[in-house]
């Protein structure tokens, strides 16, 4: 059993294991070395909110919203009504009475929106007569407004009124959005990034689009903020840019173009077999400073304010990753189609090499050329200030399904949700243990046999 929670194990599939990132079973960074499985749900669970600093929701294609205790492991609320899958989870905060009330706000397929009190469990609000599903919502606090995303854009109060909308902006519909300065946001719709203004007056609100920026040449899968004056975003066909959030001109472009190996007669069939590298940028995620890719199987270190790729793994994990996480002091962590949550520490050191191809993000020029004729030379560590290594930490190993994504709840846990339907809290095991002789000896106290 203690095998099995460390990450001993076979890699699933019939993906070969790289040995470079097998850890084994003694990690001593790694401090969740406890688990607790949780079951409510019977499919999918795609999304995790936190409420505060001891609930949390989880949502997925089952069409529940189920309100955990992530101490305890117990399931305090299961929040019905939507028929089919939920779409979108978001938190939003409602100021009443001087006190402040978390709520939560979901979409589902049955093209609805419900607003759910976490604390009693009703339903508060819903929207039953929308004309398309609901792919995103963004709250936007400081206009005490939120917005959601599909095939039109709708802006509500918080009464659930609908304020004003945009409509049929392209068939795949708004996939992400946020909120940019002076009222401003962005929307990602297929290849394009749009971007609209809030208008107010009075209590009127109007939207309006003000650009499209069409730089990317494919979908575009991801879309975050770096920091207050910048933002990302990231496609199928691996590229990164980097925009400046208030005038909108991009700041920096870079793709993956990974080169092929030179094919001859003798291993044009060995070649012909292996599977393409994928190359979409699935998920991002930043800290101000750094910008984390995840790019197919493997993950990328973006450092923004030097515009270049400072630690990377081409092979990261065994499947796609789905979801990645900057934490401080130079830590990250990543999960993927595998059902792997691992952890990585970017560490000061040169980066020992795995070739690169020319066109990865315009930085190892000469990585990965190969040659009929003659071995080629060792490639020189290209000379890029500040590179770093991106060292295996630790592998969590529990769920049998994709990792769809996790939620941190800083040193108390760690909450994994997959495809097998199951949520998992990781724990850190030391500090478990000392609150478990510590209720041991309250306990004795209490019985008076101290």
């Amino acid at each position: 059993m203690l095998r099995w929670i460390l990450g001993g194990r076979e890699a699933l599939g019939t993906v070969e294991k790289s040995a470079a990132l097998f850890i084994g079973e003694e990690q001593p960074k790694n401090c969740f070395t406890e688990m607790q499985v949780l079951k409510g749900h019977f499919d999918i669970v795609r999304f995790l909110v936190q409420i505060d600093d001891l609930r949390f929701a989880s949502a997925g294609d089952d069409g529940l919203v189920l309100v955990w205790n992530v101490e305890t492991g117990d399931c305090l609320l299961e929040l019905r009504g939507h028929t089919q899958q939920i779409t979108a989870m978001t938190s939003y905060t409602i100021i009443r009475g001087g006190n402040t009330h978390t709520a939560l706000i979901t979409a589902s397929s049955d093209r609805t929106l419900s607003l759910w009190d976490p604390d009693s469990g009703n339903r508060v609000q819903n929207i039953s007569d929308l004309q398309s599903s609901v792919k995103c919502l963004l709250v936007l606090d400081r206009l005490d407004v939120w917005l959601s995303g599909g095939n039109e854009l709708c802006v509500w109060n918080r009464d659930f009124e609908l304020q004003c909308k945009t409509v049929h902006h392209s068939d795949e519909g708004i996939s992400a959005m946020l909120e940019l300065p002076k009222n401003f946001i962005a929307a990602a719709m297929d290849k394009e990034i749009v971007i609209f203004k809030l208008n107010l007056s009075g209590s009127d609100i109007v939207v309006m689009a003000m650009r499209h920026l069409a730089d990317h040449r494919d979908t575009i899968h991801s879309l975050i903020n770096i920091n207050d004056g910048l933002f990302a975003s990231g496609s199928h066909i691996g590229e990164l840019i980097v925009w400046d959030s208030v005038d909108w001109t991009i700041q920096a472009y870079e793709q993956i173009v990974w080169e092929e190996p030179a094919v001859d007669n003798q291993s044009e069939v060995r070649l012909t077999q292996q599977k393409p590298i994928e190359k979409s940028i699935q998920h991002m995620s930043s800290d101000g400073e750094f910008i984390v890719a995840a790019v197919g199987s493997g993950l990328y270190v973006y450092n923004v304010p030097m515009k270049s790729v400072v630690a990377y793994r081409k092979i990261a994990h065994d499947s796609n990753v789905l979801h990645t996480m900057l934490q401080k002091d130079g830590r990250l962590m990543s999960c993927s189609e595998d059902g792997s949550v691992r952890m990585w520490e970017l560490q000061d050191l040169p980066l020992p090499a795995e070739p690169a191809s020319s066109g990865f993000f315009g930085m190892f020029g000469t990585f990965g050329r190969s040659s009929k004729h003659s071995c080629p030379p060792v490639p020189k560590l290209p000379e890029v200030p500040g590179l770093r290594s991106l060292e295996l930490n630790g592998d969590l190993i529990g769920h049998s399904g994709a990792v769809q994504m996790f939620l941190s709840f800083k040193e108390k846990a760690l909450v994994t949700c997959s495809t097998d339907h199951l949520l998992i809290v990781w724990k850190d095991g030391e500090m478990q243990s000392q609150l478990r002789s510590l209720a041991v000896f309250q306990k004795l106290e209490e019985n008076q046999e101290l």
